[in-house]
């Protein structure tokens, strides 16, 4: 089991590897061993709870296919191992990310008095403003 945090994990089966040839410099070990990685997560088809579901949808981004998977690419390392732990540690991220519920936002009125500053405000900027007007007026 991967574990996401202490009360959610995903079994390794739903996680899907495959390995292939990783481009850039390397010399003969970049032509000969796959060591990039590309790990893809069903997320409609993982046992993530509904609702971290829909904010994992959210969060991945282009990362996430029109057929519903997360597609991580790591080919930062010169090793397969290094490679995969890499990219398992960004999926693990990633749900994290989506297993934080977001705190629902109290509406709140602004004061009486940070009203009457902000008409004050723009009393001041529309004097400013008058007050340029009437000067490159009469230079003309």
């Amino acid at each position: 089991m991967l574990e996401i945090t202490p009360t959610l994990a995903i079994a390794p089966h739903e996680i899907e590897e495959r390995f292939v040839r990783a481009s850039g410099p390397g010399g003969q070990n970049v032509n000969k061993v796959s060591t990039a990685v590309e790990l893809r997560f069903a997320v409609g088809a993982s046992s993530l709870p509904d609702e971290i579901k829909a904010r994992l949808r959210s969060l991945a981004g282009k990362r996430l296919t029109a057929d519903d998977v997360i597609v991580i690419d790591s080919r930062a390392h010169r090793t397969q191992a290094m490679n995969r732990e890499a990219a398992r540690v960004r999926l693990v991220d990633l749900i994290r990310k989506a297993a934080v519920r977001p705190r629902s936002r109290t509406a709140t009125k602004p004061t009486r008095g940070a009203r009457e500053k902000r008409l004050t405000e723009k009393k001041v900027r529309g004097e400013v403003k008058r007050a340029r007007r009437s000067r490159e007026s009469s230079e003309e």
